[in-house]
């Protein structure tokens, strides 16, 4: 991969042996996992742009820590495609709507037009296409979505402690997305009493946000948009309390959704298929 090209992967796309139906279904619904802030990578072309800004990257600011790990926990165990980038948001933040003003940092809001249309078309545009390609052809095909946004937040923000350790964010208006949202709480509650779980916490589900745009374009029968937000705290401690975090949140979605613990399969019926890279 050249230093220019956008940071996105996605995975194979094959058939669930966990479930009948399509890759990455259960029954006709049709799974899809993304992560826009997996990574703090700088394009070698703009490095120069962000020299001293070690510090900053790092931070909670240039990525979402430990969000791809449990992104790609979630594809694994749903066997659905998921979509991610490992470059930082402070080029440009894929999970910002095209017109929002913070979609560029102050790092490179200041770029002149023509180089900020030219980051917008490596970087922005082909994940925000891949992600709604491949949502509208499940729904061609028939299949209803239910898109999982995985985030991860600072445990402390403008010196004031985060009071969750696990957020759901959806539209309350949205039927399908609070009762997904309700029982994954209910069943990761159930797996681990300790933990402090919020709705639309620490943001709300109706901010801008790629799911949000989503949903002005499809009704809520058809695609079902949700954030995790996971504690940075459980990234940073790490060790045992991470990892049992994470298999508690998929176990939890495998319950909520239907489906079999992770390691129940069954022999998949029909090859798998392959989803490009972009």
């Amino acid at each position: 991969m050249s230093p220019r090209q956008p940071s996105v992967s996605g995975a194979a796309l094959v058939l669930s042996p966990l479930y009948g139906g399509g890759p990455g279904q259960i029954g006709g619904t049709f799974f899809l996992i993304t992560c826009e802030h997996g990574g703090k990578r700088i394009p070698v072309a703009y490095a120069a742009l962000f020299a001293g800004q070690e510090g900053l990257l790092s931070s909670h600011r240039g990525h979402d820590a430990g969000a791809l790990t449990l992104a790609r926990e979630l594809s694994a165990a749903l066997h659905a495609p998921l979509v991610s980038s490992t470059t930082s948001r402070l080029l440009v933040d894929l999970n910002r709507s095209p017109g929002h003003r913070d979609r560029f940092s102050e790092i490179t809001r200041p770029l002149p037009r023509d180089e900020r249309a030219e980051i917008d078309a490596r970087y922005y545009r082909p994940y925000r296409r891949r992600v709604e390609g491949i949502i509208a052809n499940a729904l061609h095909h028939g299949s209803r979505v239910v898109h999982i946004s995985s985030h991860s937040f600072t445990p402390v923000m403008d010196g004031r402690a985060r009071t969750a350790d696990v957020g759901f964010l959806y539209d309350p208006h949205r039927p399908p997305e609070a009762d997904l949202s309700r029982q994954w709480m209910i069943a990761l509650q159930q797996r681990d009493v300790a933990l402090r779980l919020r709705r639309n916490y620490p943001y709300t589900g109706r901010a801008d946000g790629f799911c949000v745009g989503l949903r002005r374009r499809y009704p809520p029968e058809v695609y079902v948009g949700l954030e995790l937000e996971v504690n940075q705290r459980y990234v940073t401690a790490g060790g045992p309390a991470w990892r049992k975090l994470r298999a508690d949140i998929v176990a939890a979605l495998l319950h909520a959704v239907g489906g079999r613990k992770a390691g129940e399969s069954s022999k998949p019926t029909t090859p798998p298929h392959q989803a490009a890279r972009v």
